[in-house]
């Protein structure tokens, strides 16, 4: 099975010049802690966490009014092919320890895959616990 098969192709993207303080509630609009960010043309930039919201902006007292998003996004985005095997997304999220991973066609955003898109899908089964499995044994408590 391919990755366009079970992706959502609904897709909420950032342009990295939006502010911080959008990102934020984008995120708390949706529900969701992280969001692509592309390009007008659709090329993926970028990817932006709630994570590095608050690591890279809030905790270096930063205005999230005044700095944009591409100043604190990870540029260097692991992504999936749209005609990849969802085998190998859930290697992919395994091993870069993510739940989501933006699909992509060429360079262009296309759609998202979730660990949740995965497990819904019987034959997967597997391939989504040993990934949440490898995800959550890196998981350091303070």
């Amino acid at each position: 099975m391919t990755v366009a098969e079970i992706m959502n192709p609904s897709i909420i993207a950032l342009s990295p010049d939006e502010p911080i303080s959008y990102a934020a509630r984008v995120m708390a609009r949706y529900n969701i802690g992280s969001v692509p960010v592309a390009s007008c043309g659709g090329q993926l930039c970028g990817i932006v966490t709630d994570r590095d919201i608050v690591t890279r902006c809030i905790a270096a007292e930063n205005d999230p009014n005044l700095i944009p998003v591409r100043d604190i996004m990870t540029k260097n985005t692991v992504t999936v092919q749209v005609s990849d095997d969802v085998r190998k997304a859930a290697k992919l999220m395994a091993s870069a320890q993510v739940r989501r991973l933006p699909v992509v066609s060429g360079d262009n955003l296309v759609g998202m895959i979730s660990l949740g898109d995965i497990s819904v899908r019987h034959a997967y089964d597997m391939e989504a616990a040993k990934a949440l499995s490898d995800i959550s044994s890196n998981i350091h408590r303070v």
